[in-house]
């Protein structure tokens, strides 16, 4: 599945099982370092993923007049 058509379940569903698999078991070096590169990729889409999906978000805030106004989403730190 290429990039465009991965979804960013299918992606993190994928990152945690390399994880799982580089913690888990004893591989030799190139393996290791597949999978790690993998993984890299797989993170930098979610990531890239997860910062679309954030600049989407709206919310819908009422005015005092009882009018509705679209703000955007500005996440807490």
């Amino acid at each position: 599945m290429s990039k465009k058509q991965m979804k960013f379940e299918n992606a993190l569903e994928e990152l945690e099982k390399i994880v799982k698999e580089l913690e888990g078991h004893e591989l030799d070096l190139d393996r290791s370092i597949a999978l790690f590169e993998k993984g890299m990729e797989l993170s930098s889409f979610c990531h890239k993923k997860l910062g679309e999906a954030e600049k989407k978000i709206q919310i819908l805030m009422k005015k005092a007049d009882g009018s509705l106004e679209l703000k955007p989403f500005v996440p807490e730190e």
